[in-house]
């Protein structure tokens, strides 16, 4: 799931492609229903050298996938899936691995460089896919509203709509972003992006590399598409990560609504955290202070921005958010926050504000999320957001405009898919922190009932969303052994975790004259490279 109002992925925009379909067999059954046959076969993907440097210097292939846009009619109109692949490297074999960091609307097309980050070689035990979803990245067509966006930039009122005018200005501005992607040039998409439509994606993806089943590895809304695919195609199922989950019960709507209760929770933990470490920071040893100097600063940017104007409340509340989502940053942030507030020098904060950007991955988060479920009325929304702004003010409204373009989207929603995992027999490794604010933890309890094969791995006490493979043993190695061998210790009995372990643990800041040079560590050694953790933070903040 995402959140900061910044968008920062690259898109191309095109149109519907028509291009000549592939072999195909029976259609699928109508939304919430099981696939019915065989379904649609794509053509051979035609594997060649990446254009992305990582990519390349990795030794990966890309290409591109052609798959209906609607499988309930596939020998009509096609489009492009761009699709990249590493190959094993170890010949324990143990089949096709895809990834898909969330959103949604998140390139996943970087992903296979996850394979060293896997403990103990398994991960060359793999071909490991990464896959842009339909309408993403350099997926064809990509789709794009409005890269101008007003709701994205400077130029904005507060989140919080006091006044009348704020109110009406919110109202306006993200019902126009619903219609600029009415004549999208990519609208022919926008009927079809339901999640649904993307595991069908993702299994064509293992018919068109011939695998008997699918290995998979989903972070935050990933973990939605996981449960999907598992659905829909449980005799594919292969070996299963989920990591960060979502409550399918809850998409979309409701799960906004939890976020906006445990990302205030859980910005009392990082001010907290400023407060025990006030030699390095200088802002005080009381929190309670610390927190109500924040909202003070917000009152006070709203009149005057700083740092030339461009950083108000609203850009403040959007780089601050990255502590409720993760402890990584912890001390960079703490030193930049403590510059506005010491010195009034907002440059450290607007260096780590994205700004706005090429709408892609905003433009496919609405095109997903508003059809997949339905929404309420706009009453309702505002409603709800006031009554919530009052005991959790640090997200709320934000979160609110972030999600109002649904209120007017131009496709229509539906009747959310029922997920259902009674026919899934292959054992699926779910992992979350107990204070995970993005994909709330009771998100993950929830989907072990639903998954009678799952087990459950809890970051006891942690805030970071979709931690894994951050060099906590407990975790990484279990992964990596169930990966290996497909088993997993014996699920427990009851409705908690199965297995608990630490969380990725808080990093412990320097000094305040010693901390110039940017700070990446947690305080354990992170498997995955940072310039991943970076590219993996950033689908789920925009996808929120």
């Amino acid at each position: 799931m995402k959140k900061v109002l910044t968008i920062a992925a690259s898109i191309s925009v095109g149109i519907a492609l028509l291009v000549p379909a592939g072999q195909s067999a029976a259609a699928p059954d109508k939304p919430g229903k099981p696939v019915a046959g065989a379904g649609y076969t794509p053509p051979a993907i035609d594997w060649g050298e990446c254009d992305n440097a990582r990519l390349k210097a990795a030794g990966a292939e890309c290409g591109m996938m052609i798959v209906p846009l609607d499988y309930d009619r596939p020998d009509s109109t096609t489009i492009k899936i761009a699709v990249s692949r590493l190959m094993h490297t170890d010949d324990d074999y143990k089949g096709m691995i895809a990834v898909n960091p969330g959103g949604p609307g998140g390139s996943g097309l970087i992903y296979p460089i996850l394979a060293p980050a896997i403990p103990n070689g398994v991960g060359a035990k793999y071909d490991w896919y990464g896959f842009d979803p339909r309408g993403v990245g350099s997926s064809e067509p990509a789709l794009s509203c409005d890269p101008d966006y007003a709701g994205m930039g400077y130029d904005r009122p507060d989140y919080v709509p006091d006044d009348p005018a704020d109110l009406a200005w919110w109202r306006e501005t993200t019902k126009g972003y619903a219609e600029s992607c009415a004549t999208a040039d990519a609208s022919a998409l926008l009927p079809h992006m339901h999640t649904t439509d993307v595991a069908q994606d993702l299994d064509s993806l293992r018919k068109a590399e011939g695998q008997e089943k699918l290995n998979y590895y989903g972070f935050s809304y990933g973990t939605y598409l996981g449960q999907v695919y598992a659905t829909l195609f449980p005799e594919q199922v292969g070996r299963f990560v989920w990591d960060g989950v979502l409550n399918a019960k809850n998409a979309f709507y409701e799960a906004n609504l939890d976020q906006n209760i445990q990302f205030d929770k859980n910005m009392d933990v990082y001010w907290k955290y400023l407060a025990d470490n006030d030699a390095a920071f200088g802002l005080g040893t009381d929190w309670q202070a610390i927190k109500t100097g924040y909202y003070q600063l917000l009152d006070e940017l709203e009149a005057t921005p700083a740092a030339g104007g461009q950083l108000g409340p609203d850009e403040l509340g959007d780089v601050m958010l990255s502590a409720g989502y993760y402890v990584y940053g912890w001390v960079d942030l703490g030193h930049a926050y403590a510059q506005l507030v010491n010195d009034g020098d907002g440059s450290g904060i607007m260096a780590q504000y994205a700004g706005p950007g090429d709408d892609n991955g905003f433009a496919v988060y609405n095109g997903v999320q508003c059809t997949d479920a339905h929404w309420p009325s706009q009453k309702k929304t505002e409603a709800d957001a006031w009554k919530l702004h009052q005991d959790y003010p640090f997200l709320t409204w934000g979160n609110t405009w972030y999600n109002a373009p649904c209120l007017n989207w131009p496709a229509p929603s539906r009747k959310a898919f029922k997920v259902k995992g009674n026919k899934v027999k292959s054992k699926i490794l779910m992992i979350g922190e107990t204070n995970d604010a993005a994909t709330v933890f009771t998100g993950a309890l929830a989907t072990r009932k639903v998954f009678p094969t799952s087990f459950l791995i809890e970051g006891v006490g942690g805030t970071t969303h979709s931690g894994s493979l951050s060099g906590i043993a407990c975790t990484d190695d279990t992964i990596a052994t169930y990966l290996d061998t497909g088993e997993l210790p014996k699920r427990s009995k009851g409705n908690g975790s199965d297995l608990q372990c630490d969380p990725v643990p808080a990093p412990a800041p320097e000094p305040a004259a010693a901390a110039r040079k940017p700070s990446v560590s947690a305080g354990a050694a992170d498997r995955m490279p940072a310039d991943l953790r970076a590219d993996l933070q950033q689908a789920q903040m925009n996808g929120r």
